[in-house]
Order: C-alpha cells, then structure tokens, then sequence
C-alpha cells in the first residue's frame, strides 16, 4: 500500500488507516451492536493487509473501542501508530460532553494510555472545539504531555482556520482530522489550502459519508440506535438524492473494474492536501473491500465527469 507522511516531519503514513468508532458498540452516538471478537479479527486483518495505522478516540462506546484495539494489537503495538482523540468526556449516565480544559485532557490521556495498554500515543488529537475553554489552553496540555513522552504528535479534529492558527501560533499542528468525502466538501475552501500552505497533515473521516458512499446502502438496516438515525444526509429529501447520486457513479467505477467504495476513497485521496483516509470497519471483509481503493488515481476527464454527475444531482 502506498505510503504518504503526516505533515512537515511526521512519519509516514498508509494511505487508509482503520476507523474504529463502529467497533465501540452501542452507545448514544454509536452504530449498535457490534461483536468484539469481529473487531478483533477485522483490526489484525487490516494489518495483515499491509494497513499501519488505526484511529480511535476515548469516546467511541465510551472506552470500549480503546480497550478492543488494545486486545487486537497484543504484541504488535510496537508496530502500529495509535491515534485517539480527548475532549468528549461522560458522566456514570452515559451522557457526553465537550470538555477540553487542560485538568480534563491530563486525565484523558491517562485514561486513554491504561485503556490502551501503551506507555505512549503517537498522535493525540482534541476530538472537538469547546467554546468554554480557550483553545490556547488546551493545546498547553498536549504540549505539556509530548514533553513528558507520553505522546509523540499533536493533532485536532474538526477545527477551522481560526482555530488551527491560534495553535500554529503556539506549536506546530501535526495533523488535522476532517470530515470530508463526495457528500461533504466543505472543508476545501479555505481548510485544506490552510494545512496545505502551512504543512499540516490531513486524516479524513467519513470518505463513504458513513456508509451512504458504498452502493449497497439500505436505512431498513439501521440499527434502532445507529446514530445515522439522527443525521440530515440520511433524511429526506437529502437521503434520495444522495442515493441518486451513487447509483450515478456506479457506472464510472466500474469502467475501472472498481466499486463506488473505491472511487469515493480514491477521489479523497486525489486532493494533494491529503495524506490519509479512514475507513470504518466492522468485519473482515469490509477490510477486503476497501483496500481495492488504495494504489489507484481517476482520470482527470472522469474527476471532471464526477463534478457534472454531481451538479446534476443535486439540482434536479
């Protein structure tokens, strides 16, 4: 698989790491059910694949997919970059909160590295902004934990070119964690020619819009306490025009002998700011499925092609 560094001096990176946010279980923003022993199988897979790295973040099934990640890489945690994100925390409820004061951070990062069953974190990211606390602050604490060897690269998620200045002002951002996909695209305005200009590595979430991107999507599925339940992409009129939307590529990806799932990976990876995907698995064969869309570019007439299929789309 091909490889790309993080940012000006970060390691080098596969082009798609492992999302484990499905692989927490139920939780109020989780994917429902979810067996861990196919966690662990699916997380060794991507390995054995050639994958060197996996994302996480406390949050995801409230320390349950920090603790199944850890059992996945049992003598092999030398091997593989670990980032995990502070900054949502939860009360004995179950309910979830923004809270990225600097006490708080230092006693999610200790909570992570036990969870973890790691003495350090490679990269470590502020999952979400939080008003209340000055992101100033908030960044003090991640330096204060790479100074005491804890972690070994800082990065954000979801932040804006305010934001992520504020910080580059006090010490280089490594990365920087955004959603983006053919759905959401938001973030190539202004975000990405930032991080570009400035250096600072790229880890897109969502390439497949949480599912929406792979052609075999079906809301009768759901789990009653899928968090997808709650999002605008997968309500009307946004869910049948997105489906549309899909149904229009497939005959572009297979002139490559490829799947929707490959083409949305590989148009993301086609922005130069970028420097890796993540893709959520649940199964083994998930894994399978994605890693078609590695070590492969569309043509520039068929990216041009996207655009029209898309215009088309969404202003019928």
């Amino acid at each position: 698989m091909n490889m790309r560094q993080l940012g000006k001096d970060g390691p080098r990176l596969t082009e798609i790491g492992l999302g484990t946010w499905a692989i927490g279980g139920p939780w109020k923003y989780g994917w429902g059910a979810q067996d861990d022993r196919e966690s662990i199988r699916a997380i060794q897979h991507g390995l054995d694949k050639g994958i060197n790295w996996i994302d996480t973040a406390a949050a995801y099934g409230l320390g349950h997919a920090e603790e199944i990640l850890a059992k996945a890489l049992k003598g092999k945690r030398h091997e593989v970059f670990i980032a995990t994100k502070c900054g949502l925390v939860w009360d004995t409820q179950g309910n979830v909160q923004n809270n990225i004061h600097p006490d708080s951070i230092m006693k999610e990062a200790e909570a992570s590295l036990r969870r973890l069953q790691t003495d350090y974190i490679d990269l470590y990211q502020i999952h979400w902004p939080d008003s209340r606390t000055p992101v100033e602050d908030s960044w003090g604490a991640l330096i204060k934990l790479k100074e005491q060897g804890k972690i070994k690269y800082m990065g954000v998620s979801n932040f804006n070119v305010d934001l992520l200045e504020r910080c580059q002002r006090i010490a280089p951002i490594n990365s920087l964690q955004p959603p983006y996909s053919l759905l959401n695209r938001h973030i190539e305005k202004e975000i990405l020619p930032w991080c570009r200009e400035h250096q600072v590595g790229v880890v897109a979430y969502s390439p497949l819009q949480s599912g929406l991107l792979t052609g075999t999507f079906d809301k009768s599925k759901l789990a009653k306490d899928d968090w997808r339940h709650q999002s605008n992409y997968f309500k009307e009129p946004w869910l049948s025009k997105n489906l549309l939307f899909v149904e229009r590529l497939k005959p572009l990806a297979g002139s490559y002998g490829k799947s929707v799932i490959h083409l949305a990976i590989a148009w993301v990876l086609m922005n130069p700011a970028v420097t890796s995907a993540i893709v959520g698995v649940r199964r083994v064969s998930q894994v399978d499925e994605m890693i078609g869309a590695a070590g492969w570019q569309l043509k520039k007439e068929d990216v041009e092609e996207i655009e029209k299929i898309r215009k088309q789309t969404f202003s019928d």
